[in-house]
């Protein structure tokens, strides 16, 4: 088992920066890859952006490509990500994710969830 918690999240006007921080506990070690999904009201839950936990490779939605930095800490087992020159469709509830298995954009490839944690954006 995986436990993650996010924290971080709040209100900032368009252009600003949140930094949203996800800490892993239990199983981490079995941990293939984390990410970031968010899920605005009445929208689907959708990727944001993930990293391998080992070699630290990443991916980023297009949508976020360029404003968003996803990192770790390996040695405090806590993931990272950096919000820059936020928009206000950027509002919704942040959720980290841990997989096990698969690195992928899919999130019914993660086995393991935070809480989640609402960033909202005003204009």
């Amino acid at each position: 088992q995986v436990q993650l918690v996010e924290s971080g999240g709040g209100l900032v006007q368009a252009g600003g920066s949140l930094s949203l921080s996800c800490a892993a506990s239990g199983r981490t070690f079995s941990s293939y890859a984390m990410g970031w999904f968010r899920q605005a009201p009445g929208k689907e839950r959708e990727f944001v952006a993930s990293m391998t936990w080992r070699r630290g490779m990443t991916d980023y939605a297009d949508s976020v490509k360029g404003r968003f930095t996803i990192s770790r800490d390996n040695a405090k087992n806590t993931m990272f990500l950096q919000m820059n020159s936020l928009k206000p469709e950027d509002t919704a509830v942040y959720y980290c994710a841990a997989t096990v298995s698969r690195w992928s954009r899919a999130p019914d490839e993660y086995e393991y969830w935070g809480q989640g944690t609402q960033v909202t954006v005003s204009s």
